[in-house]
């Protein structure tokens, strides 16, 4: 079968300037060249998915015959290979060990992290100030993943050192990673910044690791689970190279997914009249005056609308997979070694399947509604084996924070917010003034 080529081709660069530049114009006018294009990242041809049925296809039906890919790679030196980046056998047996500490009842106990962490927020608003509400929310989602890291005194020194690093790393290395290889070699301020900020990093991170090795309290944190996990078929605990890469995907994908969320949300909420009336209704009637608690977040099915659709309209914009083996995929044969382009922004914005796409509608999430949507067309967490393995956590912590806001607070824009792009649209100048109810 012949795939279809995207059109914009340069020499020597292929589609890569035309996708940084472009970025979700470029990856949603795919969808009209079929359901697999071909993409060229510089002299690499790649392969874009451009339905919900080959993207369910690649995620979960077909997964074990897919690693991650390039994207992955350029990673993979400077964070390690931890599950976001692992593959095949090792990825299976490091979700294993994981697993527990994602259960329901460890979530219980970082939820009253959550519900602090943000009381503490609130504490420093003042009324009628204007805050700058992206960088609240970053900072508030890496101390409540920095203390469900780290419960001890050193792991403060962490938690300092991942508000100052994680974001550096986060935007600096997509630029990487749809780049051709030479650029990452330059001397330019984005690759100096980047590699000082894994440095740090790696420095602070292996210190706390190393001064709780030998400390077997349980601390109640993820630290003290991923130090006590054992291999359930050989009884080994994970060597302290494997816990570092762990903890460097928790901080980094534990944070920019979250705090993007919770700062779209409070925009959306603002920008739509009739959804903030819906939601300070919902929060009112659960809660009743008091602080919102883990029990509170499946009763708060409208706030969990609201949170699909935030998921659905600010995705990633793209991920990676490369062929472990040969794979038939939308009657073209691509084989071992291939790369694979995926777009969850490209699928949630699909207007086949989402009306309107660029209008905020929870509505959408009703159950009924829901239930419409095919497989592929909704993955904000991925699927499949590589389905991100704090998606529950994601989930209990946008609750909680938005509940804890609201219940306070109505958050009034003070100007039009810009967006930027990374990997994902960043709200830039999120000004919003602080109202009380």
């Amino acid at each position: 079968m012949s795939v279809p080529v995207a059109p914009g081709r340069l020499p020597f660069l292929g589609h890569s300037l035309p996708m940084l530049r472009k970025r979700f114009a470029f990856t949603g006018n795919l969808r009209g060249q079929g359901d697999l294009v071909e993409v060229h990242l510089g002299p690499m041809r790649t392969y874009f998915v451009a339905s919900p049925k080959l993207t369910h296809q690649v995620l979960v039906t077909d997964a074990p015959k897919f690693h991650k890919g390039r994207m992955y790679d350029k990673f993979r030196p400077f964070v390690g290979n931890g599950l976001a980046l692992s593959n095949g056998a090792f990825h299976l047996r490091q979700r294993r060990m994981m697993q527990p500490a994602f259960h329901r009842d460890r979530i219980a106990g970082y939820a009253e992290i959550m519900s602090r962490a943000a009381l503490d927020l609130l504490d420093g608003w003042r009324p009628g100030e204007v805050r700058q509400l992206e960088a609240d929310m970053q900072g508030l989602a890496v101390t409540i993943v920095g203390e469900s890291l780290f419960s001890t005194e050193i792991g403060e020194k962490a938690i300092d050192e991942a508000r100052r690093s994680v974001f550096v790393i986060i935007k600096n290395g997509i630029l990487r990673a749809l780049s051709p290889g030479f650029v990452e070699k330059l001397p330019i301020p984005a690759n100096r910044e980047f590699d000082e900020a894994i440095a740090r990093m790696r420095a602070i991170v292996h210190e706390v690791i190393e001064s709780r090795r030998d400390d077997d309290t349980d601390h109640g944190d993820l630290l003290t689970m991923l130090l006590a996990a054992r291999d359930p078929e050989t009884g080994e605990p994970m060597t302290d190279e494997q816990v570092f890469d762990e903890v460097v995907t928790l901080l980094t994908a534990g944070i920019e997914t979250t705090a993007l969320a919770l700062a779209w949300i409070f925009h959306e909420i603002a920008a739509n009249p009739e959804v903030e009336q819906r939601v300070q209704a919902e929060i009112d009637d659960v809660l009743a005056g008091r602080q919102v608690t883990i029990d509170d977040v499946p009763k708060l099915t409208y706030l969990g609308q609201v949170a699909n659709e935030v998921l659905r309209k600010y995705p990633l914009w793209l991920v990676m997979r490369r062929t472990a083996e040969e794979v038939e995929l939308g009657g073209a044969v691509l084989a071992p070694g291939t790369e694979v382009i995926l777009s969850p922004y490209t699928m949630h914005h699909d207007p086949a399947h989402f009306p309107d796409p660029e209008r905020f509608d929870p509505d959408r999430w009703t159950p009924e509604r829901a239930a419409l949507l095919p497989k592929g067309a909704y993955v904000p967490f991925g699927g499949g084996v590589h389905q991100c393995i704090g998606n529950h956590f994601a989930l209990t912590e946008i609750a909680i924070v938005v509940a804890t806001v609201c219940s306070r607070y109505r958050l009034v824009p003070d100007r039009p917010v810009r967006t930027k792009f990374t990997n994902a649209a960043y709200p830039n100048d999120l000004m919003m003034k602080v109202v009380p109810r």
